[in-house]
This record gives structure tokens, C-alpha cells and sequence, in this order.
């Protein structure tokens, strides 16, 4: 791989992220990029949901407490030092759902949201205001200002079956299947509801083509950066842009790096699989005839070297394809991650 993008780094960088791993990744990647690079990340907004009458946006505050230093690094979401002390006294009023807790010094964040928000404010502004705090070093943009969230088809968790004895089916909120149930009832679909009607947010398009590079990072592709692609308009962008589209693989070794990707991967029929990924993605151009458009959005594709063996179908699909170790165990390893998609685009850009 090229090593001039350390040289002259690009300028505009736009990445599309959900929430733990999205956030891991840009530490690295503020390193790599360089001060001189404007950071764009466009947050995830599908997991959103009202509690207790409060506003959360569980992607767009992590990445904020990661990037802004209020992150609780055992946890990976929620703040550091935190304390439940709320979470407790709404227990003993036996006061539902009590299986999403929020801490005390996240209430806080949750109380300004929903305070603008009920004022009349945009989910982009009030992010921004919020921002103005943490200071992340990124411009961070929700997916979109219109409500959408994603929900879960699931066999009844109680066991509810109709007249012909099979499961009954219905949909819950993403958080609830996540947090309340950690993913294990079989998920048949996933439903972003509100989809249709929603718009990119202010900015979020121009980001995307606009920027020198776009970024794919090892987040959930289905309830994550799926979410993200669902929101009209945005995979025409990304399909648009002239620059070089990379992404890295959640997956290694036949393991989700982070979370339960595997079973979001299966509810949509596909492998848990470094190059299944790769191939769920797409690749923008096509080898024959060489370059023209296809219908996918990846030019470039980092696996883990235990999945080298996937480069050849991945480079095969028309992505360029290469391997480096992917588990964020440190800065210093993510920093080199992220230097590598990086160099990846810079090969699709010279053409190499």
C-alpha cells in the first residue's frame, strides 16, 4: 500500500458511524488524519429513543463522551464515574422500562436534548450545542433530523404463539431487543420506521460529496451504518462521490468485533464473514468494463490478516482488498488501522 496519504493527508474526511466501535475508530483516526484534516462523521440516529420522557441518542453521545473525554472506557458507552442513583429511585416506583437505565451525569445531556429539542430546535442543532461542550474535534451531524428508528421483528419473548400454533410475530424497538432481551430472541427483519419520510440531515450530503475520502468503520453494518444507508438520498451520495469509499470489516475471524453483528447479520441472510460483508457493502465500480458503475459502495476493503484469505473473492468483486491486524486493542494499533484505509484509498485514487 501507497504511504503517501501519511505525506499529505486528505483535507476533507467524512465518516459514517455508529456507536462504540465508530467512535474507537475515529480516536485513530483524528491521529492519523492529522490536524489539518476536517473531520465529518455522520452518527447513526436509528437507535434513538424516548425514556422517561427523555430524548437519547445513543450513537451521537457516545461518539461525543469518546472523542470529548467523558467516556466510560470499561463500558464504552455512558460516562465515566458515573452513578444510578435516579435509575434506583425510579425502581423503587416500580416506574417501566426499567431496563434501560441512564446514569446521572448522562441524565443531564438527555435533559438539554429534549429542553431544545421541545423548544423547537433540530436534532443537528442541539447536537451541535452539545458538541460545543465536548469539543470532540470532529464535526458530528446526525443521520437525519426526522425521526426514525429502527425496530426488530421478533418471535413473541413470551412465548404467544396464533390459532395454528406457530410463534407470534412482533416488532420492538431496537434498544429493547439489544438491552432488555441482549439480542436473543431470533430476529426475523429489521424496520426502520419512519425511513421513507426521512431527509439527510443538514449538511450530511454535502460531506459526503465533498470529502477526499469517505470512511466505512468496523461498525455494525446492518443496525448501524445500515440504519445510516437507509435514509433517502444517502446511498446516492456515496455512490456520487468521486472519493475513494473504504470500509473496515466488523468482522474477524468469523467474530463481530464489538456487539451482537452476528445476529443482525443472519436475520438478513448474511454470513458472519469478513468478505460476506464486503460483498454485502458492493463494490462502486465494476471490473468489466473496467470502472464502470455498479451498483455497491466500496472501492477499498480492510479485513484482519486472519481473513487474508478473503482478499482474492473481495478483489475479485472489484474492491481493493487488503489485510492488517483490526482488533483496536490500543491507540497506537487503531492509529495504524486507520492510517491503513487511508492508504487504501489513496491506491484506489492513483489507480493502484
Amino acid at each position: 500500500m501507497s504511504m503517501s496519504a501519511a505525506e499529505s493527508p486528505p483535507h476533507r474526511i467524512t465518516v459514517l458511524a455508529g456507536g462504540i466501535g465508530g467512535a474507537r475508530f475515529l480516536r485513530g483516526l483524528l491521529i492519523a488524519a492529522g490536524p489539518d484534516s476536517e473531520i465529518t462523521v455522520v452518527g447513526n440516529t436509528g437507535d434513538d429513543i424516548w425514556i422517561h420522557g427523555l430524548r437519547v441518542c445513543p450513537d451521537l453521545d457516545t461518539v461525543m463522551y469518546t472523542l470529548g473525554g467523558g467516556i466510560s472506557e470499561a463500558r464504552g458507552w455512558g460516562r465515566e464515574d458515573e452513578t444510578f442513583t435516579v435509575k434506583d429511585e425510579l425502581a423503587r416506583y416500580d416506574l417501566e422500562p426499567s431496563w434501560f437505565g441512564l446514569g446521572d451525569r448522562d441524565i443531564a445531556t438527555h435533559l438539554v436534548r429534549t429542553q431544545m429539542l421541545n423548544g423547537g430546535y433540530p436534532l443537528s442543532a442541539v447536537t451541535e450545542a452539545l458538541c460545543a461542550r465536548w469539543q470532540p474535534g470532529v464535526r458530528l451531524l446526525p443521520m437525519s433530523d426526522d425521526r426514525a428508528e429502527t425496530h426488530v421483528v421478533i418471535d413473541d419473548p413470551d412465548g404467544a404463539r396464533d390459532t395454528t400454533g406457530d410463534p407470534l410475530r412482533r416488532a420492538i424497538h431496537f434498544q429493547e431487543w439489544w438491552v432488555r432481551y441482549r439480542a436473543e430472541p431470533c430476529a426475523h427483519d429489521f424496520v426502520l420506521v419512519g425511513a421513507p419520510d426521512a431527509r439527510p440531515g443538514p449538511g450530511v450530503i454535502d460531506a459526503i460529496e465533498q470529502a477526499d475520502v469517505v470512511l466505512l468503520p468496523p461498525s455494525n453494518p446492518v443496525v448501524s451504518i445500515g440504519t445510516i444507508l437507509q435514509v433517502p438520498g444517502i446511498v446516492d451520495a456515496l455512490r456520487r462521490t468521486s472519493a475513494p469509499v473504504v470500509g473496515i470489516s466488523p468482522i474477524i475471524g468469523g467474530r463481530p468485533v464489538r456487539g451482537m453483528a452476528d445476529a443482525c447479520l443472519a436475520a438478513i441472510g448474511v454470513a458472519v464473514d469478513a468478505g460476506a460483508v464486503a460483498r454485502h457493502y458492493g463494490a462502486r465500480r465494476a471490473l468489466i468494463p473496467a470502472g464502470a458503475p455498479a451498483d455497491g459502495l466500496l472501492d477499498g476493503w480492510l479485513v484482519d490478516t486472519s481473513d487474508a484469505d478473503a482478499i482474492s473473492a473481495v478483489q475479485a468483486l472489484g474492491i481493493a482488498c487488503h489485510a492488517v491486524p483490526l482488533w483496536m486493542s490500543d491507540l497506537d494499533t487503531t492509529v495504524t488501522i486507520a492510517q491503513a484505509a487511508l492508504d487504501v484509498a489513496d491506491d484506489v485514487r492513483q489507480g493502484s
